[in-house]
């Protein structure tokens, strides 16, 4: 099923559109909600989790899961890439991994007395980094380029990775044990940062009844292939923004960087982040622009593990700070 936007003539700001070029695609060749109805037959009560996940797809993010074992973050990560029918690779991440484990290595052929390139789990559309901070700094900064330019450069040579290629890692809160925090630039590469929490109750017992005799990912079929993904993260790409909401995403910002009590405010990368996420929740909401509201509510999942909030920093403590912020700076 397409989805068709509506463009208004006028926005906040009295800014018009900008003109689009003739050959810009302007309607999904796929419905997104298919995507959530399909992890959310695996996921139960896990609606609002699940549609962050689906928007940093189209927006060309990344997506890091955080929370203890046992909730359902691998579950998430692996829901969401049977349903798109593209190359899916998982690397579990322990102490001992390699960085050549996850971008590939050179191997040496005798008969031919040349390197051939082994291409790693790196290689796929949709990665599933399982427990990324259980592994080494040196290990973790292997994604790096990877995530940033969809790109792997080994031994001089650059690779380019598939497209479309989305990073989905989970990983165990930091104060348990084998776990290596993410350094700040690591953590800047994921778009949307996100918990699952425990389910509710009657969630939680119809996971039991769906889970008691068959694993249900095993029943989704993809809804979708790579081509619709495409296309569906160009139209995303080239939704409208006025000139209003991005002053008001850079007075965000730059009101981070004054805020007492922090100690770093947000990056422009940052804010760039947020635009691109906000595009996709107004996709995912079936317009063809973004309103200050999008904006608001991607804040605390794209700003969240990117600002440094006093020197014993709480997700808690960031939370309130940028609720806090998003009351007090006003759309222009």
């Amino acid at each position: 099923m397409s989805q068709s936007f509506v463009t208004p003539s006028s926005q906040a700001g009295g800014q018009s559109p900008a003109p689009r070029a003739p050959q810009a695609p302007t309607t999904l060749s796929g419905d997104p909600h298919a995507i959530v109805s399909a992890v959310a037959s695996v996921l139960k009560g896990q609606t609002q989790a699940i549609e962050l996940a689906v928007i940093a797809m189209l927006a060309e993010g990344h997506l890091l899961i955080e929370d203890i074992p046992g909730v359902g973050k691998t579950t998430l990560a692996r829901a969401l890439a049977a349903a798109i029918d593209v190359h899916v690779s998982r690397i579990q991440f322990t102490p001992d991994l390699l960085p050549s484990d996850i971008v590939g290595v050179s191997v040496y052929r005798p008969q031919t007395g040349v390197f051939d390139f082994a291409p790693g789990p790196v290689f796929a559309s949709i990665v599933i980094a399982d427990e990324i901070n259980r592994a080494s700094p040196k290990t973790q900064s292997a994604l790096l380029e990877s995530m940033q330019e969809s790109q792997v450069t080994v031994d001089g040579t650059t690779y380019p990775l598939p497209r479309p290629f989305m990073v989905v890692a989970t990983q165990n809160p930091h104060e348990m044990e084998g776990t290596y925090p993410l350094p700040e630039a690591q953590r800047d590469r994921f778009m949307i940062r996100m918990s699952l929490g425990y389910p509710g109750y009657e969630d939680e017992v119809r996971m039991l009844d769906s889970q008691e005799l068959s694993d249900p990912l095993a029943a989704i079929t993809p809804v979708m292939g790579a081509d619709h993904i495409q296309q569906m993260i160009a139209v995303v790409r080239g939704l409208h923004a006025s000139e209003a909401v991005k002053r008001y995403i850079v007075d965000l910002a730059r009101a981070t960087r004054e805020m007492t009590g922090v100690k770093l405010g947000v990056s422009p990368r940052a804010g760039i982040q947020l635009l691109r996420a906000a595009k996709g929740a107004a996709a995912l909401a079936g317009r063809g622009y973004v309103l200050p509201d999008d904006v608001q509510r991607m804040v605390p999942h794209v700003w969240g593990h990117r600002l440094a909030h006093g020197r014993a920093s709480t997700d808690e403590a960031v939370r309130t700070a940028l609720t806090q912020l998003v009351d007090r700076v006003k759309v222009r």
